[in-house]
């Protein structure tokens, strides 16, 4: 493999001014580039680190139910594929409806799952029947989520979807099928890592919202959090 380039080198190498711009601003913007150039590497390694993990634990024999209440196996949710990414949301039969930040993420995924869909196969997971998690999908116009019900809570509690108090939580699941035998391959372990006065989040964070308020002079600011209408 070939060395890099360092970061500021590619910086002056690359770096030219907008219309207006002062040389503060330019000093201050190609030193946040070469930042940035850092960051992506760093990115790229981590991705790497994780494509080369081991494989995880066998689920047990948990079951789930489409949209015609056929019951199936997670063997079943991969289709033709040898990687499932699950996406487990909080909206269990006790919630009115469900939790904006998640309606926030699969609202941004309805559409490019269908570019996801061409290497891996992605499900939506939930506590509430198929059905409801559907007319709710319908009524924010989406159209290419598939949903699955979760038979008991037994997927849920393991996989850290919902706790010993009742609460729920996201849960963010990879899976490699090998065969005819499933295993976890990676999850989103975030909650409880956080730093001092920030929300749990994935790195690299996937969800538009964050990634698109991080770009602005304001940030996410205290009133970032999604809602169900407006």
């Amino acid at each position: 493999m070939n060395a890099l380039e360092d970061a500021k080198t590619l910086v002056a190498k690359t770096s030219k001014p907008y219309p207006g711009d002062s040389d503060e601003y330019r000093r201050a913007r190609e030193a946040l580039l070469a930042e940035e150039i850092e960051l992506r590497r760093h990115l790229v390694r981590v991705a790497e680190q994780r494509r080369n993990l081991p494989l995880g634990g066998e689920p047990p024999p948990f079951k789930f139910l489409d949209e015609n209440a056929k019951e199936l196996s997670l063997a079943d949710l991969f289709g033709r594929h040898d990687t499932l990414v699950t996406y487990f949301w909080m909206y269990g039969p006790q919630r009115e409806r469900p939790c904006p930040m998640c309606t926030s993420f699969l609202g941004s995924i309805d559409i490019p799952v269908r570019d996801v869909e061409q290497r891996v196969a992605f499900a939506v997971l939930g506590r509430s029947p198929v059905s409801r998690q559907l007319a709710f999908a319908r009524e924010r116009g989406w159209r290419n989520l598939r949903f699955y019900q979760c038979v008991g809570d037994e997927f849920a509690k393991a996989y850290r979807g919902l706790a010993a108090d009742g609460n729920e939580w996201a849960s963010l699941d990879v899976w490699v099928r090998k065969g005819d035998r499933v295993y976890h391959f990676w999850a989103g372990e975030s909650v409880g890592t956080q730093d001092p006065g920030q929300d749990p989040h994935l790195a690299p964070e996937i969800a538009p919202l964050w990634n698109i308020l991080d770009l602005t002079p304001g940030g996410r600011g205290t009133d970032w959090y999604p809602k169900l209408s407006y």
